[in-house]
């Protein structure tokens, strides 16, 4: 095994902090992700903390402060499963790179997505014990890993709409895929927040404030906003940009893989598609001839309005280079863009474009 018991070939952009995506092929045909080829998205050094001495902490804007045990959240809520699919804000960001570099930010592949069933507790039932006020309008949590992106350096934090908080989706999860929480995955453990971008489900969770505002926490106040193209990173502050929060409908293409040599005629494809909040995925179309045709590909199993579903086709591919395009829509009838270009950011975020892979048949 790697780094964190993951597999070998996991594709590293940084060992300290740990950030790495599976190959595509992990990812392929699998509803559930492996834990030993789930993404990592980390922003400091991972902690490891003794279930035993945890605590959960409720407080700011609510009638009741309760100091909650890993034994309490399992005594006192009803548990709760759910399968649901996490994305990183800057899966894809490669292909942004593609059209114009990015400097600081890890080349994302189409890896840092991935599918689990958490078990857990719901949020909502842990805020309704504590009583929210009448002015409470956001949760904040609060985690004990400490980032030296921020300036100064501070721990990781984040929110979400006491709206969404209380939806019942949410969970405070301690298992993942029926096993205890890894330390890499947030044990003993973790928010997870279905149909937003990763950020938002924090690891290590060890507060929870109920205010009247967003988290001024570097990592929802700046870091994950998404700027205009002729914005400078380095100098924008809390507020600028757009906040991120629910996913834009997006895809990609598993297999084969980028740059084979494949014989010609009929070829398998195969990817995955997501769309945030709880929008459903409603098609999946392919291209082998830059778009002029398509045909759509088959959807995998529905395992809820939280995960992503896999889809595979047959194309029959001529002799030469060829490019193969995706492309998704959800259940509102939006669409991904066609072109990177029309996307690029700083940041390099939301690259929900056509998933292009180019092959060679023979």
């Amino acid at each position: 095994m790697g780094l964190w018991d993951k597999r070998e070939d996991m594709i590293i952009h940084e060992a300290d902090p740990y950030n790495a995506e599976p190959v595509p092929s992990a990812l392929a045909d699998r509803m559930l992700t492996p834990l030993d080829s789930f993404y990592g998205r980390n922003h400091g050094p991972i902690p490891v903390i003794d279930p035993r001495a945890w605590r959960l902490r409720i407080d700011g804007l609510a009638e009741q402060h309760p100091d909650l045990s890993l034994d309490d959240l399992r005594s006192q809520f009803p548990r709760q499963t759910l399968t649901a699919t996490l994305q990183c804000a800057g899966n894809r960001r490669a292909g942004l790179i593609e059209v114009r570099d990015i400097p600081g930010e890890a080349p994302w592949g189409p890896g840092a997505t991935s599918t689990a069933q958490w078990t857990g507790v719901s949020l909502a039932a842990v805020l309704r014990a504590a009583g929210p006020s009448e002015e409470a309008a956001h949760v904040a949590f609060s985690a004990p890993d400490i980032s030296q992106l921020a300036d100064p350096p501070q721990a990781y934090g984040a929110s979400i709409t006491l709206a969404k908080a209380i939806a019942g989706e949410v969970l405070l999860a301690w298992a993942m895929n029926g096993q205890p929480l890894p330390p890499v995955h947030g044990a003993p453990v973790r928010v997870i927040v279905p149909g937003y971008i990763g950020a938002r489900s924090v690891k290590w969770v060890e507060r929870i404030t109920l205010q009247d505002h967003p988290s001024d926490n570097y990592f929802q106040a700046t870091a994950y906003r998404l700027l205009p193209a002729e914005a400078d990173p380095a100098a924008a502050g809390p507020g600028d940009g757009l906040s991120l929060g629910a996913i834009a409908v997006n895809s990609a293409i598993l297999r084969p893989a980028s740059g084979s040599v494949l014989a010609v005629g009929p070829t398998g494809i195969a990817g995955y598609a997501f769309a945030g909040d709880d929008r459903g995925i409603a098609r999946v179309d392919v291209s082998a001839d830059a778009g002029q045709t398509w045909q759509q590909a088959s959807l995998g199993p529905d395992a809820g309005p939280w995960a992503w579903r896999q889809w595979q086709t047959t194309i029959d591919l001529p002799a030469g280079d060829t490019e193969i395009i995706a492309r998704a829509w959800d259940t509102s009838a939006a669409a991904q863009p066609e072109s990177p270009a029309h996307l690029w950011n700083p940041k390099g975020y939301v690259n929900n474009s056509w998933a292009r892979l180019h092959v060679t048949t023979r």
